[in-house]
C-alpha cells in the first residue's frame, strides 16, 4: 500500500519520521516551524521534491496564527518564516522552489485581505503537494520506457516515495517499470554516513515488492567490473543550467565508474529541482553537515528492512 511523506492533515504538517526507520513507522505531526526547522535539519523529513511540499506548507504554518489587519507586518511575518525555513539545509532546490511559490502568491495577491491571503497560500502548498505527485508520475512514465526486462538497476541515498510526497524519482521510474510488468533488481548502495539507502531505500523497496540487494558503498566498482549492473539512476537535490547535478556524495563516484565500464547514467528530478539561475554546479552551496554523522555510532537499531539481501 502507497505511503505520504508528508501530508496536510488536521491543521497540521503530517511526515513519517525517517530517523525511525526501518525499526518502525512512525509519523509526527509539526504544528510550528521551530519544529519544522527542526525537522528538516535532521533528516526527519528528507528529499529535494518532500522538502519543497514541506517548505511552502511551513509558510502557511509561520503566518496561519498572524492576528490583525496591517499589511505591512503580515508580509514582513512572512519574510521572516521565509528565511527561518530557508536556514534550514542549502542545497536542495526545491525547498527555495517551494517558498518562491508561496511568496509570489502573496506578491500576487497584495491587496487582498490578510484571511484571503491565508487561503491562497495553504491552497497554494495543496497544490504543490498535487504537482509533486503528477510530476513523479509522469518521471516513471517517461524513464520506465528506459528500463528493459531483467534489468539489474543501481542506486543511491533514497530517491523513493520517502524523497518526495507519495511516489519518488529514481525509484519512481523502478515502480513505474515494475508496474508495466517488467521483471528487475535493484542494487542499493547504503549510502554512508547516515545510511538513507540501507536504512530507507531497502525498507521501501521490499514494502513495493521490488528484488532489492543492499551494498555498502564501496562494493559499486565490483558489481560493475562483474557485469551485474545494467544502469544506474540517482535523484537529485540540484541541477544547474548546464546540467551540473549535486546529489548525495557518492553519486559523483558512481557517474565515474559508469563512464569507465560504460554503463548508463540516468538522473531523475522534476523542473522543480533544477537551478537556472546558476550556469554550473560550482555554484551550487553544499551543505557540510556535522562531523558526528562520521564519528559517531548514531543508530542503535538495525540498519536495513529485516531479511535483507546483502552482497
Amino acid at each position: 500500500m502507497r505511503i505520504k511523506s508528508i501530508d496536510w492533515q488536521n491543521n497540521k504538517i503530517k511526515i513519517i519520521d525517517q530517523t525511525r526507520l526501518p525499526k518502525r513507522l512512525e509519523y509526527l505531526y509539526v504544528n510550528d516551524i521551530r519544529m519544522l526547522w527542526r525537522a528538516i535539519r535532521q533528516l526527519k523529513v528528507r528529499g529535494a521534491p518532500a522538502l519543497g511540499a514541506a517548505a511552502a506548507l511551513g509558510v502557511y504554518l509561520g503566518i496561519r496564527d498572524f492576528k490583525g489587519i496591517d499589511l505591512n507586518k503580515f508580509f514582513q511575518t512572512l519574510k521572516k518564516v521565509s528565511r527561518y525555513i530557508a536556514s534550514s539545509r542549502p542545497t536542495a532546490r526545491n525547498l527555495f522552489w517551494g517558498l518562491e511559490r508561496m511568496n509570489r502568491v502573496s506578491r500576487e495577491n497584495k491587496h487582498k485581505s490578510i484571511n484571503r491571503i491565508k487561503f491562497l497560500l495553504l491552497k497554494e502548498a495543496k497544490e504543490i503537494i498535487e504537482e509533486d505527485r503528477l510530476l513523479c508520475r509522469k518521471i516513471g512514465s517517461y524513464g520506465e520506457k528506459l528500463i528493459s526486462s531483467r534489468d539489474s538497476i543501481l542506486t543511491i541515498c533514497n530517491a523513493g516515495i520517502l524523497a518526495t510526497v507519495d511516489y519518488g524519482t529514481a525509484l519512481g521510474v523502478i515502480y513505474a517499470a515494475s508496474a508495466r510488468g517488467k521483471k528487475i533488481s535493484v542494487y542499493s548502495c547504503e549510502t554512508r554516513p547516515l545510511l538513507q539507502g540501507a536504512r530507507l531505500t531497502t525498507w521501501e523497496l521490499k514494502r513495493q515488492g521490488i528484488d532489492v540487494t543492499l551494498i555498502c558503498d564501496s562494493m559499486a566498482a565490483v558489481l560493475m567490473q562483474q557485469g551485474k549492473i545494467d544502469k544506474v539512476i540517482v535523484g537529485a537535490d540540484r541541477i544547474a543550467a548546464n546540467g551540473d547535478t549535486a546529489n548525495k556524495i557518492g553519486t559523483y563516484a558512481l557517474a565515474v565508474l559508469c563512464r569507465q565500464h560504460n554503463i548508463p547514467f540516468y538522473v531523475a528530478a522534476p523542473y522543480s529541482t533544477f537551478d537556472l539561475s546558476i550556469k554550473s554546479g560550482k555554484e551550487i552551496n553544499i551543505e557540510q553537515r556535522p562531523a558526528e554523522e562520521i564519528t559517531t555510532l548514531f543508530f542503535k537499531y538495525p540498519m536495513a528492512a529485516g531479511n535483507i539481501k546483502v552482497f
